[in-house]
């Protein structure tokens, strides 16, 4: 069992922890702080699998890292210790642990991107398109997406000039985030309309085309109300209020278009419901668009108050 662990367990700790977030967004403080204690206690037990992993099995875990299937699970990682992260200062209001999730996610960002791209690109032997993405590789937008909702938080009670530092950093990271969703999409859409899906194929991470914009959502929110902490925010604002919406939308789109899916997979086709990692990956996006909705109704202000149902629907 620990020499097979899936890289991308850390989705259970991204899914507990935005639907504890939600909840507390969304008025059941007493729900999301049961959820907060369960999610430490999973970070730590997943945190100490992964290490024991490493040790004992240490050529097929960089080998995972490599893999075009199960190295993109490794950035559950980074939005695992971000997400945990934003619990500590939104739940807590444990600042000091929010900067070391902040440090941490950083930290395994920079050289969890540098090292899986890098083995995809000089790799002599690798897969064809439909055999080698899934929406599994969504995860390394929804990482650089989850930096930017934890150091635009970080900003709001942070001096100056680390304040501005803070704001610029989440604003690159959103933007690069969308950037990179565009590259990867084009490619997932292609595989996803272009080459045959079996049951197999229909895997849950998939929701992630819909998460990974649910995410954008949330940071651009968060944007959105630092404006009055850092100039340049306020001179992109008009933009930033535009792609927040538009990234919105495009998660809104996703949803009718993942979920016939799967009830095709699991009705008519009779795939075999049972339990798997990879479902962790289903739950975040749901949490997350319930947490991102939400957000962007306050950024927006009085004139979304029409949508204040749909949080609470997804969550």
């Amino acid at each position: 069992g620990l020499a097979d662990f899936s890289p991308a367990y850390f989705g259970m700790v991204m899914a507990t922890g935005i639907v504890s977030l939600a909840a507390y967004m969304l008025g059941w403080p007493a729900i999301a702080k049961a959820l907060f204690m369960l999610n430490i206690a999973a970070y730590a037990v997943l945190w100490c699998l992964t290490l024991m992993r490493l040790l004992r099995f240490t050529r097929r875990f960089f080998a995972d890292m490599a893999d075009h299937l199960r190295g993109p699970g490794f950035f559950t990682t980074v939005a695992g210790t971000a997400v945990l992260g934003t619990q500590c200062i939104v739940i807590a209001g444990s600042y000091r642990a929010g900067v070391a999730a902040w440090a941490l996610a950083g930290l395994l960002w920079f050289v969890l991107t540098y090292t899986i791209f890098t083995a995809f690109t000089i790799k002599q032997h690798k897969p064809s398109l439909d055999k080698g993405i899934s929406g599994a590789w969504l995860l390394a937008v929804v990482a650089p997406q989850s930096m930017a909702v934890l150091s635009a938080l970080l900003a709001t009670h942070t001096a100056q000039p680390y304040k501005l530092e803070l704001n610029f950093l989440a604003l690159s990271m959103w933007l690069w985030g969308g950037m990179l969703y565009i590259w990867m999409m084009s490619l997932v859409f292609y595989r996803y309309t272009f080459f045959p899906l079996s049951p197999g194929d229909l895997s849950p991470p998939y929701w992630i085309n819909m998460g990974a914009m649910a995410i954008s959502t949330l940071a651009g929110s968060l944007l959105i109300l630092n404006v009055g902490d850092a100039p340049f925010l306020a001179s992109l604002l008009p933009f930033i209020k535009g792609f927040t919406v538009f990234y919105w939308a495009t998660g809104t789109w996703w949803i009718p278009m993942l979920l016939v899916p799967w009830v095709w997979r699991h009705v008519y086709r009779r795939f075999p419901l049972r339990y798997d990692p990879l479902y962790w990956g289903a739950v975040f996006p749901l949490g997350m668009y319930a947490a991102s909705t939400q957000q962007m109704i306050w950024a927006m202000g009085s004139g979304f108050d029409f949508m204040s149902f749909v949080p609470r629907v997804f969550l």
